[in-house]
């Protein structure tokens, strides 16, 4: 049976939410402050879930003959308006998911949740404000806000990824090759992503 190791914060904004002073995620972003340490997430966000979008082997050639690491794309969410993504190699599978779910949770973002669907307009948080796209490589993801109770049309890994970050209902176009899920993951991320930076252009302008 293995345990968990104590937390020992490193830096000064893990110390503050060690102790208290800090005590939602929110707040570490409309501030503006990096996260170093994804404990400030697991503690700040107890309800935190991870799924393992993919695994696969990766195989190099060195001078002391094939090496063998294994690659895992790992996903975290809280269903409420937080998405993350993050990648991990060692030679154990275990590691390797370890280390993109740690990465995940430095590369975790707000997620505006709202609904702009023009057949809806409720304005409950149900899906999203706008339509975003997002790419990676040779895959583009375009995500449509839907209509309360469409749920998430889409294929099963984006599908996964949406509902993590809290998004019911939503329509959903894929391009490119649409079989690497770590592409299309990562172009789910940069829908997000953009979303985020925008928003947050737009609070220092007003």
């Amino acid at each position: 049976m293995t345990m968990e190791t104590e937390w020992v914060p490193k830096t000064r904004l893990g110390k503050m939410v060690a102790e208290g002073k800090i005590t939602s995620l929110a707040e570490i972003f409309e501030n503006g402050w990096k996260i170093k340490e994804p404990e400030i997430v697991k503690t700040l966000l107890p309800n935190l879930k991870t799924y393992l979008v993919g695994i696969r082997i990766v195989q190099k050639q060195t001078d002391a003959g094939e090496m063998t690491r294994f690659s895992a794309v790992v996903a975290v969410g809280e269903e409420s308006g937080w998405f993350g993504v993050g990648h991990g190699k060692a030679r154990q599978t275990r590691i390797a998911i370890e280390k993109a779910t740690r990465s995940a949770m430095l590369n975790i973002i707000p997620i505006q949740l709202g609904c702009g669907s023009w057949e809806c307009r409720c304005g409950q948080p149900h899906s999203l404000p706008y339509k975003l796209e997002g790419k990676s490589g040779s895959v583009r993801v375009i995500l449509i806000p839907g209509p309360r109770g469409l749920g998430l049309v889409a294929g099963e890994t984006v599908k996964n990824l949406l509902a993590l970050a809290g998004v019911k209902d939503a329509w959903t176009k894929t391009f490119g090759s649409t079989s690497t899920i770590t592409s299309i993951t990562q172009a789910v991320y940069d829908a997000f992503l953009k979303m985020f930076k925008l928003s947050t252009v737009q609070r220092f302008q007003v």
